[in-house]
């Protein structure tokens, strides 16, 4: 029997987005002093420096490009031996300039992959009703 793989475990923060993962939908927090998006959101906007940010969570498109990628051919997590190797891209939103995202590559081998090549979310459903955010080649026109 394999071990399974770890499962979020959202705080007070988190648990929107997690919840929205959950249905399908990507979100990210955006500051309601300045508008601009941060992943992940911490106690102040790095954008405009607010101690307040109250960030709220929005729907995003989930479309990006791929700014860098690598290639795990070991596991350091339990559960991910029967994952490996597999691709990690790191991923420019759309929606803001430097507004980055990190997750799995679910299809096209790492040689297939190119600086700039388009990228579009889709989730990993690991438990019931827990999906992790990944991504897959391409975006929707």
């Amino acid at each position: 029997m394999s071990t399974p793989r770890p499962l979020p475990v959202p705080d007070e923060v988190s648990a929107p987005y997690w919840a929205a993962a959950a249905q399908h939908t990507l979100v990210i927090a955006r500051c309601s002093r300045c508008a601009s998006f941060v992943l992940p959101p911490g106690q102040t906007c790095p954008h405009c420096h607010s101690v307040d940010p109250r960030f709220r969570f929005e729907p995003v498109s989930g479309t990006g490009t791929v700014r860098s990628w690598t290639v795990v051919r070991q596991a350091f997590l339990p559960g991910f031996d029967a994952e490996v190797p597999f691709v990690l891209v790191d991923v420019e939103l759309t929606e803001q300039s430097e507004l980055r995202m990190i997750g799995r590559l679910l299809d096209g081998p790492a040689a297939a992959l190119r600086l700039g090549d388009r990228v579009s979310v889709a989730f990993e459903d690991v438990a019931p009703g827990v999906s992790i955010p990944a991504f897959t080649l391409g975006a929707p026109a």
